[in-house]
């Protein structure tokens, strides 16, 4: 187990990122109200760049690029269509009846961060992708349940690759996961979807993390589009993101990007 320091956030900080939290949340609630057939990706992205202007705060994803990436993302929303897992570029795509699709969006708020993810449905979609919806939900729901002072960062990873019962059908993607956030989009620790109990980093209360399992059926394996930044499905497997931003405490994860409705 390591033993980096770690960012355990003042109570001051506290509520700001919380108070962040429900109003990320409530954008990526209209976001989703607002995914239909016909409707481009594009035009969800302008609409998260409104609501984020309308809440005071600055869309963190935008003009963001880490380590080793080409270029930054050029856009405040990442959009991903089915067999796109996470970092979708928003453009003229046009949504149909059927598609699945993952909105994730970082908001700064008063000076920190947050972090969310949700996957919904185009209208009507399969049996096959509503139990893939599902099952992500909750494999994110496990990793929040452990989440507490004394845990480790390796539980979380057990935590949602054991809610994956169906290891034949489902694939996790172990390339990209969870990470810490507040002061930064990204920090230490990383959250890993796959682990061993008692290993990684030790979770202490205060501590604000990003716990974000995605799902594939088929393979867990990923490609990197030419893009740069659309992470892809290797073999065209539907996949599924889900991700809320959790205050460590002693007692569990306290979820600070909560939802009225379910998503």
């Amino acid at each position: 187990m390591t033993k980096n320091k770690l960012s355990i956030k003042s109570p001051a900080e506290i509520e700001i990122i919380r108070a962040g939290g429900r109003e990320l949340a409530k954008i990526l609630e209209t976001l989703a109200s607002a995914v239909r057939p016909g409707i481009t990706t594009r035009s969800l992205d302008t609409l998260a760049r409104e609501l984020i202007h309308q809440v005071g705060g600055e869309p963190s994803f935008l003009n963001y690029r880490p380590v080793g990436t080409p270029t930054p993302f050029p856009a405040a929303l990442c959009v991903s269509v089915n067999d796109e897992v996470v970092h979708g570029i928003p453009g003229d795509r046009v949504l149909e009846v059927g598609d699945l699709v993952g909105l994730d969006l970082g908001l700064k708020f008063q000076g920190l961060y947050t972090d969310m993810a949700v996957t919904v449905a185009v209208d009507e979609i399969s049996t096959e992708a509503q139990a893939l919806l599902d099952v992500t939900r909750q494999a994110l729901s496990a990793g929040i349940a452990v989440a507490k002072a004394g845990a480790t960062t390796g539980d979380i990873g057990f935590a949602i690759a054991t809610a994956i019962s169906d290891r034949k059908k489902y694939g996790i993607v172990t390339e990209f996961g969870g990470h810490g956030v507040g002061h930064q989009v990204h920090e230490p620790p990383e959250v890993p979807n796959v682990g061993l109990p008692g290993s990684g980093e030790r979770l202490s209360a205060g501590l604000i993390i990003a716990i974000e399992p995605m799902i594939i059926i088929g393979s867990g394996k990923v490609i990197t589009a030419d893009d740069g930044w659309t992470v892809k499905t290797k073999k065209g497997g539907l996949s599924a993101h889900f991700e809320h931003t959790v205050l460590v405490t002693d007692n569990g994860g306290e979820i600070l990007t909560p939802l009225e409705v379910n998503l």
